[in-house]
């Protein structure tokens, strides 16, 4: 939208590559890496030197040329990107930094180490081994890697949580929402793509009482050994089948707010510093939780999740049960609402038909084309109303269970409208409000916090008051 200027843009595109890397990018080689406009030059030989100083913060020349690099390696694009802009953001994420260390926000070793092995596992999976790594990013040693990396993720996560502790203050009334549309001109009010509306019906195999116990006694068996002397973090990086956390040794780091199943929220918070619970069960399967730190509201805690082994039995038993379901629905013996809130093992969706809820955007739309390409292939093809073939399903957390979808409703291709897509206006017009509330704390922040810009990177035309003019 034009009301978003070109400064914003480039802040939020380059948010997505500081961050630790999540998805898989194809590895672009530094040779490859796209030419960026240069600033006005001397015609001196550049020496690598001090180019800028936020607080107790410095910049090198070299970080520019790193920044580049890191982009290209996530496969972004750097082609548009001035050097100029680059220093900016650089600029932004030392203030950050600066500012998170002044409002007493820590990052622990614990913390840097998990980010660490993840970055490290990614690197390795696409480039082929440590040693490459290390060659990749000219370190002399695997040590000096470390060191430099450490350095670059620990000021990363500063800048995140200095980042998100000001955004997340930010909060929009319904009358905000509706002032905000009024604003945006008839030529540029947004476009959003087709949208379905989904609903499913799980059936899940049962396990069971005997493979149950089974997990349940490795699990004791794993906290004996561990009161015992054994490392938490190396029986969860050999054993745990949580994927988001095995990598780290099973880290996590929570509050009461933080989006977790309530099962295990409630055993987190019962239990004392240094103490390991016993086994317990969510939907993902049986965990143990030793907690490493209390900090106030905050906990640091490592955790082993163990899922029982399905049969082959309780699989074929599920897809009978989840096939006879579809035979009622289509035989109209009972809607696919009434089988959903009765027959479905997902409590999630249940209670309101199965309909199924956009992670994304919190509301029960899906835009085709931001669809996940799993899902996608699962009903970009269904017509209304119509019910899909019993689908095998392997989530994350590797449990299997048996589904079926229908599309209950399609919305086309529309320009937005105020009533039909407030959900959506009304995240536009709170990511504005928080753009503002970013845009006046850079104000604040930089009148008083040192900065001191060095050469001809003075004559960049920067979008903050980097030189307090």
């Amino acid at each position: 939208m034009k009301s978003i200027n070109n400064r914003i843009a480039l802040t939020f595109f380059l948010l997505l590559f500081t961050s630790v890397i999540t998805s898989a990018q194809e590895i672009i080689k530094d040779s490859v890496i796209a030419p960026v406009k240069k600033i006005k030059s001397t015609g001196k030989l550049k020496i690598d030197g001090v180019i800028a100083t936020v607080g107790d913060y410095i910049i090198l020349d070299s970080d520019i040329d790193k920044s580049f690099l890191e982009i290209s390696t996530q496969g972004g694009s750097v082609s548009d990107i001035s050097r100029c802009q680059m220093l900016g953001k650089l600029l932004e994420d030392k203030l950050y930094a600066h500012q998170a260390i002044q409002d007493s926000i820590v990052v622990t070793d614990s913390e840097v180490k998990g980010m660490m092995e993840d970055r490290l596992n990614y690197m390795i999976e696409k480039i082929g081994s440590l040693e490459k790594v290390v060659q990749y990013y000219k370190k002399d040693s695997e040590e000096e890697f470390r060191t430099y990396f450490s350095d670059i993720l620990k000021e990363g996560k500063l800048s995140s949580e200095m980042r998100n502790k000001i955004v997340e203050a930010v909060e929009i009334t319904p009358e905000e929402v509706r002032n905000y549309f009024k604003t945006i001109p008839k030529s540029d009010l947004p476009t959003f793509g087709v949208e379905l509306e989904v609903a499913q019906i799980v059936v899940t195999p049962k396990v069971s009482a005997e493979d149950k116990q089974k997990v349940i006694d490795r699990l004791n068996e794993f906290k004996k050994e561990i009161q015992e002397g054994s490392s938490f973090s190396t029986k969860a990086v050999l054993y745990s089948q949580d994927p988001g956390s095995r990598s780290n040794g099973g880290y996590y780091k929570m509050n009461r707010k933080t989006p977790f199943v309530k099962e295990f929220k409630e055993v987190a918070f019962s239990l004392a510093e240094g103490e390991i619970s016993a086994p317990f069960e969510t939907d993902f399967g049986y965990h143990i939780i030793y907690v490493e730190k209390i900090k106030g509201q905050e906990i640091e805690l490592r955790h082993i999740l163990l899922s029982p082994t399905i049969t082959e039995k309780a699989l074929d038993e599920a897809k009978e049960k989840i096939t006879l379901i579809k035979k009622r629905i289509e035989d109209k013996e009972i809607t696919f609402a009434e089988a959903a809130r009765t027959l479905s093992d997902e409590k999630e969706t249940r209670a309101n038909g199965g309909v199924l809820i956009n992670p994304q955007t919190q509301d029960t739309r899906f835009e085709l084309t931001k669809m996940d390409p799993t899902f996608y292939s699962q009903v970009s093809n269904l017509k209304a109303n119509q019910v899909s073939v019993p689908i095998l399903d392997q989530g994350e957390e590797g449990k299997k269970k048996f589904k079926l979808i229908t599309v209950t409703n399609r919305i086309d291709e529309h320009t937005a409208d105020y009533a039909k897509d407030y959900i959506k206006i009304k995240e536009l017009a709170l990511k504005n409000k928080q753009i503002k509330a970013i845009g006046k704390w850079f104000n604040e922040k930089i009148k008083e916090t040192y900065i001191k810009i060095i050469g001809e990177y003075r004559d960049c035309d920067f979008a903050n008051n980097w030189l307090k003019k």
